[in-house]
């Protein structure tokens, strides 16, 4: 991957190489649709009691963090907003299924020894709709000189 830098911050090259790199298909291929599945059978034992699907989007990248978001969409004849989604920003970030840390080490791997990730963190839930909710991911990111 090839970066424009600006005082040791990646530039607009970055940003669109960023674009073609986090495609939704290399995403699934990070975060499959069957976690939902795994999670939900791992927290009730069955993972038709799950009220939502969970895709990771890519947002973009901004000020040095890549910002995804975990987004939950609610699943026919569910309620997602009888949910409690608000507190799913830690449960996410401990649970074993969703694995945070792996998907940032995977996310590591596809910037290809150009950009080291560096901490991250997880934001608010954030209720887009009745049907859907999404829960910022948001990755620091430096380039390897």
């Amino acid at each position: 991957m090839q970066a424009l830098e600006t005082e040791g911050k990646p530039g607009k090259m970055a940003q669109d190489s960023f674009d073609t790199l986090f495609t939704p298909a290399r995403l699934e291929g990070l975060f499959p649709a069957e976690r939902a599945d795994q999670f939900f059978e791992a927290l009730f034992g069955d993972a038709g009691e799950g009220a939502f699907d969970i895709r990771l989007d890519y947002q973009g990248f901004q000020e040095n963090q890549l910002r995804f978001v975990f987004k939950l969409t609610e699943r026919p004849g569910k309620c997602l907003s009888c949910s409690r989604t608000y507190g799913l920003p830690h449960v996410f970030s401990r649970h074993p299924v969703i694995d945070v840390a792996g998907l940032v080490d995977g996310i590591a791997l596809l910037l290809d020894s150009t950009y080291r990730c560096g901490a991250w963190e997880m934001g608010r839930t954030l209720e887009i709709d009745r049907g859907i909710h999404v829960i910022p991911l948001m990755i620091n990111i430096d380039p390897i000189p």
